[in-house]
């Protein structure tokens, strides 16, 4: 499948977990985390490789569809093994495996980048789709405009959304960043907060930072939960430094440009009612 993301796999403790991929019709979602900060709703056919995974209690991290059987996400969204359920269209899949990179100790020391294999390949067609990984190492330049979405709270302390919300983010320079987190692990890339009221939240982890429609980033932190975004940047983990550059599901950022970040689906994960889109059955939740 072309995926090593050089990383041993681990059999993690898991009873299920659930990939909500937007679309899902008979769950009411609530979320509990992907947070995403003075952003926007995200166009109702968008982004089909989102993935929410979830615990007993709703959402806790985002994720995003890479191959037909995995899924990247934050190593740290299954701290304490709390990650219950995959849930993709009609698979409810009960036996997952979780691969965190081997040398991942805590969100602060990097490499806070995991691996989830379904037990069953997704079913690819107008509502899911995978999002296309660089197939060699990316080092993007200074305010370059990328994009991260998710669900949740749009402020601190503020409440759930239950639709998928987007917002533009700039790249800040690596020194710029390491002045503003003295001791900032390698291998990460820095992009909103700094300077901006935009950006990602607490829970908000695992949410993949697009650019040109390829996959650069996986949220991993900010500082202490804050939401207002004092002047620190926000941090991705980089996700071209875990890549074979032999991966089979990968585009270069050249061949990428001016590609459109959205494609046809849907964005949101609860839902009541459904929505006719050609030969596609669309769902979003009733008003």
């Amino acid at each position: 499948m072309g995926l090593q993301l050089g990383l041993d796999q681990v059999t993690l403790n898991l009873n299920l977990v659930i990939l909500s991929l937007m679309w899902i019709f008979f769950f009411f979602f609530v979320a509990h985390g992907s947070n995403i900060i003075n952003g926007k709703a995200a166009p109702e056919n968008a982004m089909q490789y989102m993935v929410s995974v979830q615990n007993n209690n709703g959402h806790v991290c985002g994720g995003f569809l890479v191959t037909e059987d995995f899924v990247v996400t934050a190593a740290h969204c299954d701290i304490d093994h709390v990650i219950k359920t995959v849930f993709l269209t009609t698979l409810n899949d009960p036996s997952p495996s979780g691969t965190p990179h081997i040398s991942y100790q805590n969100v602060w020391l990097g490499n806070d980048i995991m691996l989830l294999k379904l037990s069953r390949k997704a079913q690819l067609g107008c509502h899911v789709q995978i999002i296309q990984l660089p197939c060699a190492e990316i080092n993007l330049k200074e305010n370059e405009i990328c994009q991260v979405a998710g669900w949740g709270k749009t402020r601190t302390g503020g409440e759930n959304v239950d639709q998928l919300r987007e917002v533009d983010v700039s790249v800040i320079n690596p020194q710029v960043c390491r002045e503003q987190w003295p001791g900032l692990p390698a291998n990460v890339i820095c992009a909103g907060g700094y300077g901006t009221n935009k950006g990602f939240c607490q829970g908000d982890s695992g949410d993949p930072l697009v650019y040109n429609g390829l996959v650069v980033g996986v949220a991993s932190f900010n500082k202490n939960y804050n939401c207002t975004y004092p002047d620190v940047p926000n941090i991705y983990t980089d996700i071209s430094k875990y890549l074979p550059t032999d991966s089979h599901n990968c585009r270069s950022t050249k061949t990428y440009k001016n590609k459109k970040f959205l494609r046809p689906g849907t964005t949101n994960v609860p839902a009541t009612s459904g929505i006719s889109t050609g030969s596609c059955n669309c769902w979003s939740r009733s008003s």
